[in-house]
């Protein structure tokens, strides 16, 4: 029996572990800041620095970790007053970062989730608008348990669960820091 040559072997194992990756994104803020509040006059942006008290407020809250004590907001204005704010955020899915940003009425309440960037080979599926639209109308102190009282996607449960902690931390950053 003849053996394949030594140098092929590499590559051919190479194909197998490499899975490719579906880099996609979908919105930039500005058009989920239009998406969101269409009648807003303007966007500020309105980046937080949070101390180590509202950190640890936060993360208490929400029962996730802050990577970072630094969040990009903006404020959006509606004829001068203040019509809400729109939170960009990142989280894990299974092995890359999802890209997604929260619309936030000036109460704290949930307008909207809109995923900019997804990079993961799998779990698209929380573009859904029924499955994203579960966060309308909710406030911090909600509970946005996977399968509780949010469901879950078959094939896609690591970014629903990231994403549904990842809201419920933005909740929380509005009751330290933007109220």
């Amino acid at each position: 029996m003849q053996h394949p040559p030594v140098w092929l072997i590499a590559p051919a194992l190479a194909s197998f572990v490499a899975a490719p990756a579906f880099a996609v994104q979908y919105l930039d803020i500005e058009q989920v800041q239009k998406l969101f509040f269409p009648r807003a006059d303007s966007f500020t942006p309105t980046p937080l620095l949070l101390t180590g008290e509202q950190k640890a407020f936060v993360e208490k809250a929400a029962g996730v970790r802050m990577r970072y004590a630094r969040q990009p907001v903006w404020k959006a204005s509606e004829n001068g007053a203040l019509a809400g704010w729109v939170v960009q955020d990142e989280v894990y899915g299974k092995h890359e970062f999802i890209t997604y940003a929260v619309a936030l009425d000036a109460s704290g309440t949930v307008r909207g989730v809109e995923i900019l960037d997804y990079r993961e080979t799998h779990g698209r599926e929380v573009r859904n608008p029924n499955w994203r639209a579960q966060f309308n109308g909710k406030k911090h102190g909600a509970p946005l348990r996977l399968d509780e009282d949010i469901q879950n996607i078959s094939g896609a449960t690591l970014s629903c669960k990231h994403i549904s902690e990842g809201v419920r931390r933005i909740l929380a950053l509005h009751a330290a820091a933007l109220k």
